[in-house]
């Protein structure tokens, strides 16, 4: 396992990281709000769906706004009404135990305001009431965050009963209150936070919490799909070693991956692919690059196939050779290309050496050159010239690549 100072402590920032950059756009410090800026934000000029109601945008689209990022998917409440007046609305409920309806004509989700009660382990553990009596900071104080805890109506008010302004202003994660305690996903969603926004912190008490809640066995109850679901929006950010560091020091991590191995090359490694764009694949098999059980891992988390692959393959590309030697090397190169199913998915190998880049010597040029050269090669030609003898059309298509490798 890596050494505690290769994964940079939930307080502090990692030296290299751009801490202007978020999401590929500036980060600009937590304004003051003042609604006479934008007498919009987000809300149709006229929606005679929700005519009547209270209707407020809630949660991250709040709080980017105020940090000055672009606006991406927003999230609505709608306070002192039914589930019976939605549907009279003509409000499509797609929430099964949730109060969540799909507008008319927008298809956006809209959340009646609620209340929860934890009734068993894990994030499906909860029981909910929605009401019209129920009201908005009642809503608001079951988030997770402060920051996420913000609201703002059609009148272009802000709504922040739980100070997220001042832990925007302090580039600060603080729990909203104890039922934070009550969702484990909650410490998944905290980490991918901090990959997003590497230049926020964790709040002591948020860490404790986060502590006492894997000590109390509640992180041993994430279902697989979440934790991928988390971990994979996670690796895809600017930052995926502070998620890692976060899990870490809430001592989350042997729990939610014990058969990951992370080393300082590894962790490091992550945060190069975010800053190439890698996809998803390559950044996953970076993570999984030292790790023996890298399968068990993907079994765990029940990992797609095309990242499970390519955390194998990555692996297979690692224990070789791949400086420009090994790529001029007919032997050499065409069993990496075999092996790695090169000639059926070239666009992957190409991906994964990319990756490997990051970890050792690749000369990308002469593999690329390679893997053409293979390609180029006409099977279909091969195998008509054999059309008599078909069991040696396999030997007589890879003695055609070899040759034109070695010709190269």
């Amino acid at each position: 396992m890596a050494s505690r100072d290769s994964l940079d402590p939930v307080g502090s920032v990692p030296a290299a990281v751009n801490d202007t950059a978020v999401d590929s756009a500036p980060l600009q410090p937590a304004r003051i709000d003042n609604p006479a800026s934008d007498t919009s934000h987000g809300f149709p000029s006229a929606d005679p769906a929700t005519d009547g109601l209270s209707v407020y945008v809630v949660g991250g689209a709040v709080r980017d706004e105020l940090l000055g990022l672009p606006a991406g998917d927003r999230d609505w409440v709608i306070v002192g009404t039914s589930p019976e007046d939605m549907t009279r609305r003509k409000f499509i409920p797609v929430g099964g135990d949730f109060p969540v309806f799909l507008h008319p004509r927008t298809k956006e989700e809209y959340a009646l305001a609620r209340t929860e009660r934890k009734s068993g382990r894990g994030y499906r553990g909860f029981t909910f009431y929605a009401g019209p009596e129920v009201t908005l900071e009642e809503d608001l104080s079951r988030r997770d965050l402060r920051i996420n805890a913000m609201a703002r109506g059609k009148d272009g008010k802000l709504v922040d009963p739980f100070d997220g302004q001042a832990d925007l202003a302090a580039r600060r994660f603080r729990h909203v209150g104890e039922a934070f305690a009550e969702d484990p996903v909650r410490i998944l969603r905290l980490a991918r936070f901090a990959a997003r926004f590497a230049d926020f912190t964790v709040a002591d008490d948020t860490l404790v919490l986060c502590q006492q809640m894997v000590a109390e066995g509640e992180a041993d109850a994430l279902v697989p799909e979440r934790v991928w679901r988390e971990m994979s929006r996670g690796l895809m950010q600017d930052t995926p070693s502070r998620m890692l560091a976060v899990l870490r020091d809430t001592h989350a991590l042997s729990h939610v991956a014990p058969a990951l191995e992370l080393t300082d090359e590894v962790i490091a490694s992550l945060d190069a692919a975010a800053a190439a764009d890698l996809p998803l694949m390559s950044r996953y098999a970076l993570l999984c690059a030292a790790s023996p059980q890298a399968e068990s891992l993907a079994e765990r988390w029940r990992v797609p196939s095309e990242a499970r692959d390519a955390a194998r393959l990555l692996q297979l590309l690692l224990a070789r050779s791949l400086d420009s030697d090994a790529a001029r090397d007919p032997d050499a190169a065409l069993d990496v290309i075999e092996r790695t199913d090169g000639l059926r998915k070239p666009e992957r190998l190409s991906a994964l050496l990319q990756a490997a880049a990051l970890r050792t010597t690749v000369d990308q040029h002469a593999w690329q050159t390679a893997l053409n050269t293979v390609l180029a090669v006409d099977a279909g030609a091969i195998a008509k010239a054999h059309a008599g003898e078909p069991r040696g059309i396999k030997d007589a298509v890879r003695a055609a690549r070899r040759a034109a490798l070695a010709a190269g």
